[in-house]
């Protein structure tokens, strides 16, 4: 089910966790921070979020039995996880994914409640105070890995930069979910996590990624990588050609500044469009910095905002 919708959002602060989990329990979360966001349900104790078997088996393109089998599993592992944070003084904070699970059984689904750090970390998402990272999940889902899935997370949030800072072995390690026995010796880790998972985003996802080690004296104390979006297809491109009846959809005309803002201002918009400024950028600084950007941009060239018509987002 590739569908735009399937946006997975979350804060840096959050997709940059310290965290262990299995594919399957990744693919979960997954799917239940894209259900929360678009439903509003599971974010607080009163309205717990269902995710049915059939769904998870659509989206991930595997058998309704894998899916029931998936559901089941997580309700024994997936409520003991925890995962670690640093809150804005740069302390650990730990907590737990879910503080509320239940499996339906002859039903093939789950509901489940998120926590509050994580009900913070992907309902907050205002893109002012906050930064944080969206993609679509539909470029995960082919993954076999676990380690793709978190190497992609980890490297989408500096695709506008096109190169991340240096991520330090210790921390990149617990970042991508690794023991601290599993593949101690950098030559194993390379082969069985970074490679690996390299490799298989170049394949399938829309990034084209690559490493660099950073040494001190000989010794391997980091990495760097280059990000960079592949092209995309003519298909994906807006049409010049799009008929008189839907080409005012698109444009700007006629909206003042004020309410350019507000469209800026609009989660759904920064969302979806928060790939356009780097992090470190005065964009992604500020409430004002972005609403002054994003104003900018509208008016130089909408054709860039096509993911929906313009004017919906003045609705919210």
């Amino acid at each position: 089910m590739h569908t735009k919708k399937n946006l997975v959002v979350k804060t840096n602060q959050l997709n940059q966790a310290l965290q262990t989990l299995s594919l399957a329990e990744v693919r979960i979360i997954q799917l239940a921070i894209v259900d929360a966001r678009e439903t509003a349900t599971g974010l607080s104790t009163d309205k717990p979020l269902r995710i049915d078997a059939t769904r998870y088996a659509e989206v991930f393109e595997t058998t309704r039995q894998n899916g029931y089998k998936r559901m089941k599993e997580a309700e024994e592992t997936l409520f003991n996880r925890r995962f670690t944070y640093l809150d804005d003084n740069g302390k650990p904070i730990k907590s737990r994914w879910l503080q509320q699970v239940q499996y339906h059984d002859g039903e093939g689904a789950i509901e489940i409640v998120f926590t509050l750090a994580v009900v913070e970390g992907i309902s907050r998402i205002n893109g002012l105070e906050q930064f944080f990272t969206s993609y679509l999940l539909e470029q995960t889902t082919q993954f076999d890995s676990v380690y793709s899935v978190r190497l992609y997370e980890l490297l989408t949030q500096w695709r506008t930069a096109k190169k991340t800072p240096c991520f330090e072995i210790g921390v990149f390690r617990d970042q991508m979910g690794l023991g601290i026995n599993e593949y101690k010796a950098m030559c194993d880790f390379k082969k069985r996590v970074l490679d690996l998972a390299t490799d298989e985003i170049n394949k399938k996802s829309d990034l084209k990624v690559k490493y660099e080690n950073v040494k001190k004296g000989r010794k391997i104390i980091g990495f760097t990588f280059t990000v960079h979006e592949k092209p995309k297809a003519k298909t994906d491109v807006v049409s010049k050609e799009r008929d008189a009846s839907t080409a005012d959809m698109f444009t700007v005309d006629g909206l003042n500044d004020k309410q350019l803002g507000r469209i800026a201002r609009n989660p759904a918009f920064m969302a979806e469009y928060n790939h356009l400024v780097s992090p470190t950028s005065l964009a992604g600084q500020s409430q004002q910095g972005w609403e002054f950007e994003m104003i900018n941009r509208l008016k130089k060239d909408p054709t860039q905002f096509n993911k929906r018509p313009i004017k919906e987002y003045l609705e919210y």
